[in-house]
This record gives structure tokens, sequence and C-alpha cells, in this order.
């Protein structure tokens, strides 16, 4: 018997030395992260969160972590899909509970050239501000944070990956925003035809070529054969917007259904403007303006080039122009779209640094 009681002793210790698998020790690692800018200017990262390697994947997983809603259905990336530019080509995203938003999602890339706050009414002061509202918000994921991080605190990926990127495993909602804030940093679209074309890899069309000079020539009304359509005055290279609040001539003062900038600051000057979008990737995103009202890029040529409508806050610019329009005739607005689809970026939407990681 006790021969046998030892043989089966014997047997278990060589079975659990044979499959003993080695304990994988998480540790903390900041490696940085190495951000590419291109020929674009110095990018504005916060001093106060370094970009890292595991920070930028953790917040990566969060953005595409459905149980940040409320029925665990939703992710940020459900609503900034990288198909679509990190947009939403819906006019209006709709939430976990089938209720409707009331803005056009906004692009989500080229954050780090941002120093004007975010959202359309710039109510975000820094990118880790806006990371957690979506959550909490009723139209979109309606979900508290503590439930948020009482979910991710119940598995071990999470809990591993905030020490990887933190030091321990805990998790709060100040990490959870600077890990979102490092990855949404991090996405960058650099590499369109019109970036190719100055770095001379490629040529543009007659018609593209036509187009870039008028985006970049300012309308003259005094001769109209030199009269451009003055886009860069808005969307001005290489970021293609101006980190500016805009009026762009949607709607009169009698028809303001949506105050924008002024909900933030409630300034009267403010009333009806709006964060100027960048131009690229812009042929991936309608509709377009903060209410989505235009389907198509013609409709928004159209608009600025004789349907501006005047208000008290309409910008200075836009206003000149309203006596003549922009003097576009349909073969300057075809050149002018044909240009602006130079803006796409297909490197950045097939980056697989920016997919889903699960």
């Amino acid at each position: 018997m006790k021969k046998q009681v030892l043989f089966i002793f014997s047997m278990l210790f060589i079975w659990l030395a044979c499959n003993d698998e080695p304990v994988i020790q998480i540790e903390y690692d900041d490696t940085p992260y190495a951000f590419r800018m291109g020929d674009f200017p110095e990018a504005q990262l916060p001093a106060d969160n370094i970009l890292t390697v595991e920070k930028v994947q953790l917040g990566r997983m969060l953005f595409y972590e459905t149980r940040l809603s409320k029925d665990n259905s939703q992710s940020c990336a459900g609503c900034h899909r990288q198909m679509d530019a990190f947009n939403d080509t819906t006019r209006f995203s709709i939430g976990v509970e089938g209720l409707q938003g009331t803005r056009q999602a906004m692009s989500v890339f080229n954050m780090a050239w941002h120093s004007n706050n975010f959202l359309w009414d710039g109510r975000a002061n820094l990118l880790r501000d806006q990371a957690l509202l979506p959550i909490e918000d009723p139209l979109e994921m309606n979900e508290t944070l503590e439930n948020v991080i009482s979910k991710l605190s119940a598995d071990q990926m999470y809990k591993d990956q905030f020490t990887r990127a933190f030091g321990d495993d805990a998790i709060d909602e100040s990490r959870m925003a600077l890990a979102l804030e490092q990855f949404m940093l991090s996405i960058v679209s650099m590499d369109s035809k019109y970036d190719q074309y100055l770095r001379g890899e490629v040529n543009l069309t007659q018609s593209e070529e036509r187009g870039m000079n008028l985006f970049f020539t300012e309308y003259n009304p005094f001769f109209p054969d030199d009269s451009g359509a003055d886009c860069a005055h808005c969307h001005a290279a290489p970021t293609f917007e101006n980190d500016l609040y805009m009026n762009n001539g949607l709607d009169s003062e009698v028809e303001f259904a949506d105050l924008g900038r002024f909900e933030a600051t409630n300034e009267p000057s403010d009333r009806g403007k709006f964060k100027v979008t960048s131009l690229r990737n812009i042929a991936l995103t309608p509709p377009y303006m903060h209410d989505g009202r235009f389907n198509t890029l013609e409709e928004v040529v159209d608009h600025y080039n004789t349907e501006i409508k005047i208000s008290s806050t309409l910008d200075p610019a836009l206003l000149a122009t309203t006596d003549t329009g922009l003097l576009l005739d349909d073969q300057d607005k075809e050149d002018l779209i044909n240009f602006m689809n130079t803006l796409t970026d297909w490197t950045f939407i097939n980056n697989s640094e920016y997919a889903n990681p699960f």
C-alpha cells in the first residue's frame, strides 16, 4: 500500500514538474512612443502625459472596448471608425438606448495639432477631458464611470495592461482618460496624395492642380479671372484647419437652432460659431457641418459659392463674398473637389497600429 501511495505521489510530482508553466511577471514599461509628425510643424504634446508604447496601447484597447457602454455593445470606435477617417457617416450617431445625438460626429486624427479645446463647441479643455464624456452621455454610451471601472477591474488583461502602462493595476477614471488621450494623439494622417505631391513622389492631374490653386488663392471680386475659392482662409495647410471657432454662414440670426460655441462660453459673439474642422480625408467623412446638413462636397462648395447667410457673428471674410459669391463656375467646383479628394490618406486608413487590437 505504501509503495502504491509513493508511486502515485511520484507520478503527480513528475506531472506537475512537466506542466509547470513559468509565471510571467508583468512589469511597468515606460518605453517612449515614436510619435510621427511627417512634414508637420512641431506637435503640441502634453508635457504631463508623455506618450509611451504601453499607454498608447492601453488607450487603443479602451477606444475599442465595448464594455465602456451600458449594454456592452458600443465603443468609441463605433462612432469613430478607422475606415471613415475615425468619423461616423450617419448624420447623428445612435446611442445604446437607441437615442440620436444632436451633432455630427467629429473626426479623430491629428489631435496633437489642436490647441483650442475639443468638440464642436470647445467645452472640453483637453483631449483627456473629452475622452470620458461619451461614456456618461445618455445619448451615447449612457454608462457610469464607476461601472466601467468595475467591469475592467474584473478582467486580468486590463489589470496587466494598466500595470505595464502605469506601474500597478489600479484602474481609475484619470488613468483611463490619460490612456485614451495618448491613443488619440497617436492617430496621425500625413500621407495623402497631396503630401506625396509635395514630396515630389507623385504628380497631380491637371484638374487637381487647378483645384489646388483655387483652394489657396484668395477671393478677389475686382479681378474675377484671378479670384480663387479662398478655402485656405479657414483651412490652412498642412493641417487644413485653423484652430478657431467660426460662423460659416449656415443660418441667419433667427434660424440659429444650435448656438455652438456660445453654449460653452455664454459670449454673445460666439453665437453660431463652431470649431473649424480639418479637410484632410474630407471625401471619407460625409455628411458635413456640425449638423450633417450637407450630404456631398458639391453641396458644401455650393454653400460657400452662393448660399452664405448673413448674421451678426458671420466671419468677416465670408461676409465680404456675399455680394457676388465666390464666382466659381461648374468647372471650378469640379476642380476644387478633385483637389480635396487628394487629401485622402489611405496609408492612415489602413494603418494596423490604429486598428482594433482584439
